[in-house]
């Protein structure tokens, strides 16, 4: 009763606020890129944790996303390394059906560069892997569904981050490569007559074409401003995330070449807030709500968000 009460309030906090709308391909939320980072230099900060999440995400079309994550982070070698790894189930609905299965799997490594009463800086080395080929189908008609109904985006990723925090502020940065393109085949053609028996053509192609799909590469900045109590905690700041090359993806299918959509570069800017408490120095509660505030206009991966909620619950030790 008392934890429930608890979050409600955490809830009504933030609801009302500019917020995270994570459209990233799972790297703002690993190593040295995490938002909300501890920094207390009077208690030393246990490195060791686990944090089980459930994340809720309203797309710009009906998909709806939903994610249990367990995220572990252990130290290796001595105190200023630690491994960290993100196992998600993840689940989709919206009016093309449902999926649902493992997430891709997030692991990297951060070393602590330097450490002072002032600020941290640490450095992020990891990658991602798929769970999956990205060509969930459908139930109904059994043909390929678009990347928003995807659990895995189908690549193998590197990940790499660097950041500096202090009491008041978070500032990082990170890149995310995929080395090849994944397995989707939705196309235009095969939903056209089928969707509302071939009256739903223009809703179909709002999703845009991602057959063979090879991501571009992204790069992250974090800049956020932290607000601590001795049990509560909040965090204002931006995420813009920038894809600084073209995704590229096959058509027509049949032909076998690639083509490199416009419009699939540039920011997509979302801003953040979390509120969480601290039950003791191990134990806490941390809610995130989100919004997007700018996005690219050509989206083949499907990870544009309008609006994302996580709330999660993490033990250091």
């Amino acid at each position: 009763m008392r934890l429930a009460l608890l979050l409600a309030v955490l809830a009504g906090t933030t609801c009302n606020a500019l917020a995270q709308g994570c459209s990233d391909a799972g790297f703002c939320t690993m190593g040295a890129m995490k938002p909300d980072q501890p920094f207390n230099k009077k208690v030393p900060v246990k490195l060791r944790s686990m944090e089980v999440s459930f994340y809720r995400g309203t797309t710009t079309l009906s998909p709806i996303v939903y994610v249990a994550n367990l995220d572990m982070s252990f130290n290796i070698i001595d105190s200023k390394t630690f491994f960290q790894i993100k196992l998600p189930y993840q689940a989709v609905t919206g009016n093309f059906g449902n999926t649902g299965g493992l997430g891709d799997i997030s692991y990297c490594i951060t070393r602590n560069l330097f450490s002072s009463e002032q600020f941290d800086i640490s450095f992020t080395v990891g990658g991602k892997i798929p769970s999956n080929n990205s060509n969930l189908k459908d139930d109904k008609f059994n043909l390929p569904l678009p990347m928003y109904y995807q659990t895995s985006l189908g690549t193998y990723d590197a990940i790499a981050g660097i950041s500096l925090v202090s009491r008041k502020w978070l500032f990082a940065t990170g890149i995310q490569h995929p080395f090849n393109k994944n397995g989707n085949t939705f196309q235009w053609a095969d939903w056209d007559p089928v969707y509302k028996d071939g009256e739903g053509v223009d809703y179909v192609h709002k999703y845009d074409k991602a057959y063979k799909l090879k991501r571009g590469t992204d790069v992250m900045l974090r800049i956020e401003r932290n607000f601590r109590f001795s049990r509560f905690n909040f965090t204002a700041g931006l995420l813009p995330i920038f894809r600084i090359t073209k995704d590229e993806i096959e058509e027509p299918p049949t032909s076998g070449t690639r083509i490199k959509p416009d419009g699939t570069t540039g920011m997509a800017l979302s801003g953040i807030v979390t509120a969480g408490y601290s039950f003791n120095v191990k134990t806490g509660v941390r809610l995130l709500v989100g919004h997007k505030i700018t996005q690219r206009d050509v989206n083949p991966d499907g990870l544009t968000r309008i609006m994302v909620t996580t709330i999660s619950y993490f033990y250091r030790f």
